[in-house]
């Protein structure tokens, strides 16, 4: 389930992009923290797919779970950031 409720999107960072693919790429566990409805949530799990969907971004972790990249607060402890 995408949880993406009725708000607009905003960009993630290039960088923070380009580490999430990386992260990807190589198969790395991650500890995933992020927020819905202004409830922290985290897990662990590994990315394998990052998407566009109805105008926003998103990962799909090998659990199933999938997450809004602006909805992100931190990835292994990297706090997501906005500038490009």
């Amino acid at each position: 389930m995408m949880n993406s409720k009725n708000t607009t999107y905003q960009s993630i960072s290039c960088s923070y992009y380009d580490q999430l693919e990386a992260y990807a790429t190589q198969k790395t566990r991650c500890s995933i923290v992020w927020k819905v409805n202004g409830i922290e949530q985290s897990v662990d799990g590994v990315i394998v797919d990052l998407f566009a969907h109805n105008g926003a971004e998103f990962l799909k972790l090998d659990s199933g779970t999938v997450i809004r990249l602006d909805h992100i607060v931190s990835v292994n402890g990297i706090v997501l950031n906005y500038a490009c």
